[in-house]
């Protein structure tokens, strides 16, 4: 059984967001075996749990829609895996900014949708959107970092500004790629909102990159 015509945009944007946490799995496992200290490691390892459980509870619900997960999943592949080669993190202070910086651009981008989808989908799209403490141990651990290298933070913003500039690049590809997802995030046509939308998630990624004292 194949989704109906109206679900297809809620069904990309599941879709989207599943293999988003897919990922986000994969890349915290793999960061915590490089963490610095047991605790970090931890903490990555249950943040990384926490993704898969956010992705069976999407892969679920997909289901539900009458969509097979992994076909839903197949075209946000290819342009989701090129931005992690494109901003392949190269130490610590980098894999951290990644995942502070990248997925708050992604989950910023997922939560202007969520404005959009219909009561069944709502609950489940605030459960995966709600950070669980990942926001706060990323910062406080690029704060130790800064905090023994000063030197380090311009490296650091450049880094941001690069995570920002791909992403948004990013965004727009599927933007094109998707026009049932955009149709879903201007119901109206209102092609200028879609313009808005990408600078209120410059100015969010703004404030993010400030409360770690880096510039954007």
């Amino acid at each position: 059984m194949s989704p109906a015509a109206s679900d297809t945009g809620v069904v990309e944007l599941l879709a989207a967001l599943a293999y988003g946490e897919l990922t986000g799995f994969a890349r915290l496992a793999g960061d915590s075996e490089l963490a610095p200290t047991p605790a970090a490691r931890a903490e990555l390892g249950r943040l990384a749990a926490r993704e898969f459980r956010h992705y069976e509870a999407l892969e679920e619900r997909l289901r539900a829609l009458g969509a097979d997960p992994q076909a839903a999943m197949a075209p946000f592949v290819g342009a989701i895996d090129a931005f992690h080669r494109r901003t392949a993190p190269g130490s610590w202070a980098e894999r951290l900014v990644n995942a502070y910086v990248g997925d708050g651009l992604a989950m910023d981008l997922y939560r202007e949708a969520s404005d959009f989808v219909g009561e069944a989908e709502r609950p489940l799209m605030q459960r995966v959107l709600q950070s669980e403490g990942k926001a706060e141990f990323v910062e406080q651990e690029l704060r130790k970092v800064v905090d023994a290298d000063p030197a380090v933070a311009g490296r650091l913003s450049l880094w941001g500004r690069r995570l920002m500039g791909e992403a948004m690049s990013q965004a727009q590809q599927l933007a094109a790629a998707h026009p049932e997802l955009v149709a879903m995030l201007v119901p109206d046509g209102d092609l200028a909102e879609l313009s808005r939308m990408f600078t209120r998630l410059a100015e969010a990624h703004t404030e993010r990159m400030g409360r770690l004292g880096l510039s954007s």
